[in-house]
């Protein structure tokens, strides 16, 4: 149904503003998108034929300052699902205190069934019919579902020459020689290990005994496994869009990434294996993997994995959303009423974002940090909110999720009533 997925993410809207006191005002301005682009994109393929792709760029709001948010490429994407995650990227950067609004882009399209010189059309392509959109100062893009740094790279040189003159601040999760930050490809995840190192000692939880099990093995979630594997986390169970491998031993995160990276072919953009073909140990499907008997799931791979339909089935003490929208609203209350802990994706997955900013002031300032020291910034930032959103929830009793929605919403609403509101117009008699 059309509006669904935003409509479901405006639930959890509804659920914080019982908390909140922000202005009316404020409220009726964060109940739509502020603009939603639709383009078609005719791409010319190797074989001369012509296809025309149908591509979206939406700015949920920039109240707080220009739009962010990544571009993804996926057969299933429509506009309702890009204006959602404009929803959520709107809160994930308040939420952390960025200057950024929430923005989303997404091209409907099998990008595993392109080659490179037809996925590098559709992509310049797609910078061609939204430049008017965006810029640095208007509407940043970043990498998302299936795309990387060599796409955000000719997003960045195609927006270049459009514009004559070099723009590297329109994109972020660029290559490190176009201006690309360290630490960005690693961002997503290293933000939510902290996250998870942060919260785990307010449940006495300990790394050596606390079993994981991850959902989605792409580029965020395979890099947490691997640091929460060195961290001496017990992960269990990995999954990919094929399917998943557990042991209840724990599994040799290093060599599972290692058989899968290498297992690639070499003119390939896109991983073609699974994990499923690493080991002999027992092959689960996604589903089964998100009921395991474990201290913690994580649900790394794409929307809607956990519905009213399994939520019943989780088993998890807590879970870390590091996908956009894994958990429906339906099964957040099944899984509150559980007594299982949900720490939410505006916290969990905004370590890319955070790095984005972080590019996007180098490319401002010109100046370049080394990968320490975006590591610390970054460590600094994702624990700092995590506390102040877990203080949030512990007052009012609520869950996380609507704890880091209030606490968005507080910034939010300060930011548009800083424009002036209905009270303050009232009262200037």
């Amino acid at each position: 149904m059309a509006g669904s997925l935003l409509s479901d993410a405006g639930q959890r809207l509804e659920q914080a503003l019982k908390y909140t006191s922000i202005s009316e005002d404020a409220v009726e301005s964060l109940k739509f998108p502020q603009t939603s682009l639709t383009v078609s994109i005719p791409v010319r393929m190797d074989d001369g034929s012509l296809k025309v792709f149908q591509g979206y760029r939406v700015r949920y709001d920039d109240t707080r300052g220009p739009g962010k948010g990544g571009v993804r490429y996926h057969p299933s994407v429509t506009l309702d699902e890009v204006q959602s995650l404009a929803f959520w990227m709107t809160f994930k950067c308040a939420a952390l205190s960025l200057p950024f609004g929430g923005a989303k882009g997404g091209i409907t399209v099998n990008p595993k069934e392109l080659s490179r010189m037809e996925l590098e059309r559709l992509s310049r392509g797609y910078i061609d019919a939204i430049a008017d959109f965006i810029g640095p100062d208007v509407d940043i893009l970043a990498p998302d579902v299936y795309t990387n740094a060599m796409i955000m790279g000719w997003m960045m040189d195609q927006y270049s020459i459009i514009k004559r003159q070099i723009c590297p601040a329109v994109v972020t999760g660029k290559p490190i020689t176009m201006g690309g930050s360290l630490g960005r490809e690693t961002a997503t995840a290293m933000g939510a290990f902290y996250v998870i190192q942060a919260m785990m000692p307010k449940f006495d939880q300990i790394p050596e005994v606390t079993t994981v099990a991850v959902q989605g093995f792409g580029n965020a979630g395979a890099i947490l496994a691997e640091l929460l594997f060195r961290a001496g986390y017990k992960v269990v169970a990995v999954s990919d869009s094929q399917g998943g491998i557990y042991s209840k031993h724990g599994l040799d995160i290093p060599n599972i990434r290692q058989f899968k990276d290498s297992s690639r072919r070499i003119q390939a953009l896109y991983c073609d294996d699974t994990v499923c073909h690493t080991a002999a140990e027992t092959v689960v499907s996604n589903e089964e993997l998100l009921a395991l008997d474990v201290d913690v799931l994580v649900p790394a791979a794409l929307e809607n994995q956990i519905t009213e339909a399994n939520a019943a089935n989780v088993r998890a003490k807590m879970v870390f959303e590091v996908a956009n929208g894994p958990i429906t609203s339906a099964a957040d209350k099944i899984l509150d009423e559980k007594g299982i802990y949900v720490f939410p994706d505006i916290l969990v997955n905004a370590g890319g974002v955070t790095v984005s900013y972080f590019e996007w002031v180098q490319n401002r300032s010109g100046l370049y940090w080394m990968l320490d020291e975006i590591n610390q910034r970054l460590k600094f930032k994702m624990v700092e909110e995590a506390e102040r959103i877990w203080a949030i929830a512990r007052d009012l009793s609520i869950p996380m999720r609507t704890a880091a929605y209030v606490h968005a919403l507080s910034r939010l609403g300060e930011a548009i009533s800083a424009k002036g509101t209905r009270d303050y117009y009232l009262n200037s008699h």
